[in-house]
């Protein structure tokens, strides 16, 4: 009989947690025949209720694992710490607010079991629950990074997939700190099967991604996948360096020719803040690049646990 590991990263989620745990247990049910279960938890520094909620459940139920960060690492972090934790045949990340409809846990299973596929991944054919701007800013992101990067990255894509445990051990063998999840499972190749399905509204809570956080989210896409940015600063800097050479030689020779003076202090104003203004954002790219080299190059834990299942049952 297969295991199945369910990863479910978790900040202050004490009111989904509950209904989630419900509805999944449902489904470990119609499926004890073919698989047992295990939960791994993942509570990222939540400031909420949610590691006691934990703490019930792994007391009610032995399948329940958690483990508590000494604060909030972000979702990346959680993730691979529940991956690296898990001991299932098969695992899935999946979210805590029921965005993610645990019975297509049925069907991807099924067609894991065939063998033709490693991992069976979602995406969402629509973006409920989401705002205008950022259903806009999610659209413009996808097509960026499409065109950008030479690793294929889905639009619409979750992070609700199941995997195998040879596809698992080979993301969780990158150790990089700065982790974009769906690159990452990109990378790593291996057979993928597609299968799309409709967004739920969340169940409970508030969304912890502010435009913010997003749009930090983003970037770090676009920068652990592609080098195009520094391509692109460097490439304005040519543009630049030509146009200035030509500009040169055109006041040169209308000067030497026609006797003209070089006046024109406001067109010179708006010169100087728009090649300045570019100069900053070509290092600005150069800076993002570095700074994340810089990140990895501390060699910082990913996470740090404070509390597991184990530990707490010791103390006790």
């Amino acid at each position: 009989m297969k295991k199945i590991s369910i990863i479910v990263p978790c900040h202050n989620e004490e009111g989904s947690v509950p209904l989630f745990y419900k509805e999944v247990n449902k489904i470990s049910e119609e499926m004890k025949k073919d698989a047992e279960f295990e939960f791994v938890f993942v509570n990222d520094g939540s400031k909420d209720k949610t590691l006691q909620v934990l703490r019930e459940l792994s007391d009610k139920d032995e399948r329940v694992r958690y483990i508590s960060f000494s604060r909030n690492f972000g979702k990346e972090s959680a993730m691979f710490a529940g991956l690296e934790a898990s001991t299932g045949d098969y695992i899935t990340t999946m979210d805590a607010d029921l965005q993610d409809p645990p019975a297509l846990l049925k069907e991807m299973f099924a067609i894991l079991e065939e063998g033709e596929y490693d991992c069976v991944a979602t995406k969402s054919t629509n973006r409920k629950g989401y705002s205008f701007l950022r259903k806009i800013f999610t659209k413009w992101f996808y097509s960026l990074i499409g065109k950008i990067s030479e690793t294929e990255m889905i639009p619409g894509a979750r992070d609700f997939r199941l995997m195998t445990r040879q596809m698992v051990d080979a993301v969780i063998s990158m150790k990089e700190y700065n982790r974009y999840s769906k690159g990452l499972f990109s990378f790593v190749g291996f057979d993928t099967k597609w299968i799309e399905f409709e967004l739920e509204e969340r169940v409970a809570g508030k969304t912890n991604f502010n435009f913010k956080k997003l749009f930090s989210y983003a970037v770090e896409g676009i920068v652990a996948f592609s080098t195009t940015p520094l391509v692109f600063a460097a490439l304005v800097g040519i543009i630049f360096c030509l146009i200035a050479a030509i500009l040169i030689i055109v006041i040169i020779s209308k000067t030497l020719i026609w006797g003209d003076p070089v006046g024109g202090w406001p067109s010179t104003a708006c010169i100087i803040f728009l090649v300045g203004g570019l100069q900053l954002f070509c290092t600005g790219i150069i800076g993002e690049y570095l700074a994340k080299t810089y990140l990895e190059t501390k060699n910082r834990p990913i996470y740090i646990v404070k509390e597991t299942e184990k530990s707490k049952k010791k103390k006790k």
